[in-house]
């Protein structure tokens, strides 16, 4: 397994990569692995022959009161992870060589970026897609992998390299969960035991809309309110959002005639943590 510093050298490698004709993938993370992340490495190892992942916690994601300054890192473990997993290469450049000067060009998928989770959290998505298009620029791979758990995130990134033609297939891998159900998430490791209790609500808030639409209701707002009742039974819970909507689009959805989006975002404790499932008629 090889460690990249420096764009150049990753840069050189992917060529040579290219060049050998085999099939490159490559897995973005921010480090602080967990199961689901190597979930992502297995999907990729399975369907390409070198795997690259890159660990960089990008700055341009996180607002001026959010939590990047103490947001898990743990390279060393990060990279015996990896390692056992078989990855072929590690790209984990510190923050000036991703940004080597006063950021001036951004990417921004206008008309899905403010949505969900850019609604909560503005310019988020202004950054995950401005360092998501420099690792692409970067490592040209053939095939990228993105969880489900950030639904929002991986609509975001499909619209962004359907529209500049990105020579790049985006796969979204299934949500992997802890036993009890919590979606697996590097905050996670912020929730101390009560906390940890009370964010199963977001699970049990999904799990109820998926019963009422087992059971026939496809009437969106009924689905809703169905789903934000649970979350109010968890007072110590502060919900941010509970949204049914187009898996691609974002947008609202009336009635459940497709595949659509439940989505749930809400903070236990400091910790902001979010969820979904997909509703298939």
């Amino acid at each position: 397994m090889q460690i990249y510093k420096t764009i150049g050298e990753i840069a050189g490698a992917c060529r040579s990569v290219r060049q050998r004709g085999a099939r490159l993938g490559l897995v973005p993370t921010m480090g602080a692995l967990h199961a689901g992340h190597l979930s992502l490495v297995r999907a990729a190892k399975a369907r390409c022959e070198i795997v690259v992942v890159s660990i960089f916690v990008n700055p341009t994601q996180f607002g001026p009161s959010e939590d990047f300054g103490k947001y898990p890192r743990s390279f060393e473990n990060d990279s015996a992870m990896l390692r056992e997993e078989g990855v072929d290469i590690i790209l984990a450049p510190p923050v000036e060589e991703m940004y080597p000067s006063s950021e001036r060009t951004w990417v921004i998928v206008e008309g899905l970026s403010d949505k969900l989770d850019g609604a909560s959290r503005p310019g988020h998505f202004r950054g995950v897609t401005t360092v998501v298009a420099k690792l692409f620029h970067i490592v040209e791979p053939d095939v990228a992998f993105f969880g489900q758990k950030d639904a929002a995130q991986l609509a975001v990134i499909r619209r962004m390299v359907r529209d500049l033609n990105f020579g790049v297939e985006i796969v979204g891998c299934p949500i992997v969960r802890e036993p009890d159900g919590l979606a697996m998430s590097s905050r996670n490791a912020y929730l101390n035991a009560d906390e940890r209790q009370r964010a199963l609500v977001l699970q049990r808030s999904l799990q109820r809309v998926e019963k009422d639409f087992r059971a026939g209701q496809r009437d969106a707002a009924r689905l809703n309110e169905a789903g934000r009742s649970v979350m109010a039974e968890e007072p110590h819970v502060a919900l941010d959002y509970f949204e049914i909507v187009d898996p691609e689009t974002l947008e609202p959805a009336d009635r459940v005639s497709r595949p659509t989006l439940v989505a749930v975002a809400a903070f236990v404790g400091m910790t902001r943590l979010i969820d979904n499932l997909v509703l298939i008629p």
